[in-house]
């Protein structure tokens, strides 16, 4: 008896768990992504929807500036997650690339600007404090870790692209 009284303790306790997490999402980040979502929707508006379109196709026109500069600038200022509402400016056949690029660069763009992903500041810190303890400086650490960020969603989003652009080939053929 002591057993089935324990696993109805257990499930009922997973659900509560959920009910705290939800809360936690409920009074946390849904909030802010909220008043985020309706800066930016403001923000294109009043710009204009095809003045910011325009920018973007600029932006994603080369396949370099598509997976260097455009995820940087969604990352730093929209940061995680809302850096990703930038893959809506794109062609449907480049939006799991962009994807890939800027999931990819969560992490680098925390040594210079944390409000980027401050949810994930503690892997910068824990890195950054190998090197304090070093008695080395780690503005230059911060800045290899932002090019090479940089770099590395380059050759994820070319390789992601080519890897959609075979897929997308391959449904064609089917």
């Amino acid at each position: 008896m002591d057993f089935l009284a324990n696993l109805a303790e257990g499930f009922i306790g997973l659900f509560n768990a959920g009910g705290a997490t939800f809360m936690g999402l409920v009074t946390g980040i849904i909030p802010t992504l909220v008043v985020l979502i309706t800066f930016v929707n403001s923000i294109i508006m009043i710009v204009g929807e095809e003045k910011v379109e325009g920018f973007a196709q600029k932006m994603t026109g080369n396949i370099i500036t598509r997976y260097t500069v455009f995820p940087v600038i969604a990352m730093f200022f929209l940061t995680n997650p809302m850096a990703y509402s930038f893959g809506k400016f794109l062609e449907e056949k480049y939006k799991p690339a962009f994807y890939d690029a800027a999931v990819s660069f969560c992490h680098p763009i925390t040594g210079l600007f944390p409000h980027g992903n401050p949810g994930e500041l503690f892997v910068w810190l824990g890195i950054s404090s190998g090197i304090t303890e070093l008695g080395l400086s780690i503005a230059g650490l911060a800045v290899r870790y932002f090019l090479v960020g940089v770099v590395v969603i380059l050759i994820r989003g070319i390789v992601t692209e080519k890897i959609t652009f075979m897929m997308i080939a391959r449904k064609e053929v089917n």
